[in-house]
């Protein structure tokens, strides 16, 4: 699947140490993926972004960003999301998938259709889609089909 949209991998929960760094929470599925993504976000560019440490098997990397030099103004980034442009991504195998190319697929519950995937969502406890009509359902354990677009959820 090919398209233009851009991809959240992250976003910036709080400072670190008193230098400008940034910890950057991960939705990658391996953060030392991170070293070669292109990250940026509507406050900075890519170039502006580097990431200082990329621990494996860890949900928070450490990153730094041209112009933030200290605590004070890295504080004012918590809560931006990091994003990279689709076409920059890997090619998948095919039992595999972005749940960015899932938006817009139809969620089937009991052979009846319960909505359009909107978004997803993950408090901690595992994926969750969210639905055009404002529903969220459990993604674990569904099934996707890509030649239908759809869903199948328990």
């Amino acid at each position: 699947m090919t398209n233009n949209r851009r991809i959240l991998v992250g976003k910036i929960v709080a400072p670190q140490g008193i230098r400008g760094e940034v910890r950057v929470q991960s939705f990658a599925e391996n953060t030392t993926d991170f070293k070669s993504l292109a990250v940026f976000s509507n406050k900075f560019s890519a170039d502006d972004f580097k990431f200082v440490r990329v621990v494996p098997n860890a949900n928070v990397v450490i990153a730094k960003i041209r112009g933030i030099d200290d605590r004070n103004t890295a504080e004012t980034l918590r809560g931006t999301e990091l994003f990279v442009e689709r076409d920059a991504l890997p090619d998948l195998s095919d039992d595999e998938f972005y749940q960015a190319d899932l938006i817009g697929f139809d969620v089937i519950r009991d052979e009846k259709k319960i909505g359009v995937v909107s978004c997803f969502q993950n408090y901690g406890a595992g994926d969750i889609i969210e639905l055009d009509n404002g529903d969220m359902v459990s993604f674990v354990g569904a099934t996707v089909d890509f030649d239908t677009k759809k869903i199948v959820v328990k």
